[in-house]
């Protein structure tokens, strides 16, 4: 079940992160290729393992990676999700000790 649902949420991710871009979304099929190719493991420990490894990987596909568009031929413009962008707070030179 947990197998399952780690499945569908990396392709879910990869739709958000790669959206738009039919070259990156080629990313499904490494996706079904590591599970096809571990399908038959029966150790819970090994299991375990490529469950982290899963879920690693979906954090950080959804928690680091911008879209990039080439606009031209040295012109690459970033389009951040909006779950990627985060309050700006303004840069002190002097830092104030907390209390």
């Amino acid at each position: 079940m947990q197998v399952l649902q780690l499945f569908k949420t990396l392709h879910r991710t990869r739709q958000q992160v790669f959206k738009n871009d039919p070259r990156a979304l080629e990313a499904r099929i490494k996706i079904n290729e590591e599970f096809k190719s571990n399908k038959s493991e029966t150790s819970p420990k090994k299991i375990e393992e490529l469950m982290k490894v899963g879920s690693d990987v979906e954090l950080l596909l959804r928690t680091s990676v911008i879209q990039g568009i080439h606009t031209d031929h040295s012109t690459l413009k970033l389009v951040p999700r909006k779950d990627l962008l985060l309050e700006n707070v303004p840069y002190c030179d002097a830092p104030t000790q907390k209390q």
